[in-house]
């Protein structure tokens, strides 16, 4: 009974550290770009985008559809750091806590 008693304690410890890093999370940003730079996104930790910076050069009518794509391009390479970020972040949090394989947090 001992053991489950410790592994309670560790689920508590852990609950705490994960309301913490959710509230982190809210608030740190990452920025991907692609285009050599010409186009820049940031997003929140959650995969929010939060701005689009366009280089102006890039605004020329026949270039519309390249401009859309690489939006799309900077979006998804931001989003892949954030994702990447959080599963580390993660990984610190449950470190003293084993977890059946296949089990992911948050629920």
């Amino acid at each position: 009974m001992k053991n489950l008693g410790d592994m309670m304690k560790q689920v508590q410890a852990m609950q705490s550290r994960m309301a913490e890093l959710q509230a982190k999370i809210e608030q740190v940003t990452v920025s991907g770009q692609s285009g050599g730079g010409m186009v820049r996104v940031v997003l929140n930790g959650k995969g929010v985008m939060k701005s689009v910076t366009i280089d102006p050069s890039l605004f020329k009518a026949e270039d519309k559809e390249i401009v859309e794509d690489l939006i799309v391009t900077a979006h998804n390479d931001a989003k892949t750091k954030a994702e990447a970020m959080m599963a580390e972040e993660m990984k610190q949090v449950t470190g003293g806590l084993p977890l059946p394989p296949g089990m992911k947090l948050p629920f």
